[in-house]
């Protein structure tokens, strides 16, 4: 079982920068919320209470405003501030004691998922004991991505990043789940040409040990890439499409705390006085 998860919010940024000179990215606004909560969300829906947010050096006090040790939620959140970024896998890394001997789950603070099957394949990934799994979705410009083929039986048989040639519309996205030999398997990495640790050597090493799986996240489910400007609009508009059309909110941290029964609504009231008089606090007004 998936017990523990990270969410890997380190990087500089740059595609969004000068914005990102003065905040995180993951703290600038989808919507009506910071991005970290879209990821965070993904966690809580996956029923994962103890989270390690990886951070940039300097930045801590950025986040702790605004989440600060997650008791407010019924959920653990640690921080590690990264000194440089140095790649996905170095996550698992600099985590080493908070998953100690447990699987752990990682996503990406700038991804957001979507989807009414989404909880029930996070619910089939957090069941992980053995290997690893990850979670791919169909895309229009596969070459923008790393990306999976598939044999006919559905496993992966090989995995390209960024391909010149098309061998797949399948992307890998931001949402990762292993096991806890995860650790060992990214000490044992060596740099890439960038000087970084890569996810997909990570994931060919569990492939040539016939331990990497998958879940599709398909129609009717959306992954976005909040990776540029343009991406954090698109994503912005997306949110205000359906909460605005439906009247509930995607990533309402709070919601998603009271559903799995770890707050009562004496947080809701408080979080209500946290945030003051906006539109968040009166959707939450809304849960009492």
């Amino acid at each position: 079982m998936i017990k523990k998860g990270i969410i890997l919010s380190g990087g500089l940024g740059t595609r969004m920068s000068p914005l990102t000179k003065a905040v995180n990215k993951q703290l600038l606004p989808i919507y009506d919320k910071p991005l970290i909560f879209y990821p965070l969300s993904i966690l809580m829906l996956a029923k994962i209470k103890d989270i390690m947010i990886v951070v940039n050096k300097g930045q801590l006090d950025q986040y702790k405003k605004i989440l600060p040790n997650g008791n407010n939620l019924g959920i653990n959140i640690n921080y590690v501030e990264q000194q440089s970024p140095k790649g996905l896998p170095d996550a698992f890394i600099l985590g080493e004691k908070f998953i100690g001997k447990n699987n752990v789950a990682l996503i990406l603070g700038d991804n957001f998922f979507y989807g009414q099957s989404l909880s029930n394949i996070l619910h089939n990934c957090t069941k992980l004991k053995k290997g690893s799994k990850i979670l791919l979705h169909r895309v229009k410009n596969p070459e923008n991505y790393g990306v999976a083929k598939l044999n006919n039986s559905g496993k992966i048989i090989k995995i390209v990043e960024k391909p010149k040639k098309i061998i797949s519309d399948y992307a890998i996205t931001g949402l990762y789940f292993f096991d806890n030999k995860v650790i060992e398997y990214s000490k044992k990495l060596k740099p890439s040409k960038r000087g970084e640790l890569e996810i997909t050597d990570l994931l060919r090493k569990y492939q040539s040990n016939k331990n990497l799986n998958i879940e599709i996240l398909g129609r009717g489910g959306a992954w976005l890439d909040t990776g540029s400007i343009d991406d954090f609009y698109k994503a912005s508009s997306f949110v205000s499409s359906i909460e605005n059309r439906q009247g509930f909110k995607i990533a309402c941290l709070e919601e998603i705390a009271l559903n799995n029964k770890w707050i009562s609504k004496k947080e809701i009231k408080k979080a209500i006085k946290f945030y003051g008089n906006c539109n968040y606090s009166i959707y939450l007004q809304d849960l009492i």
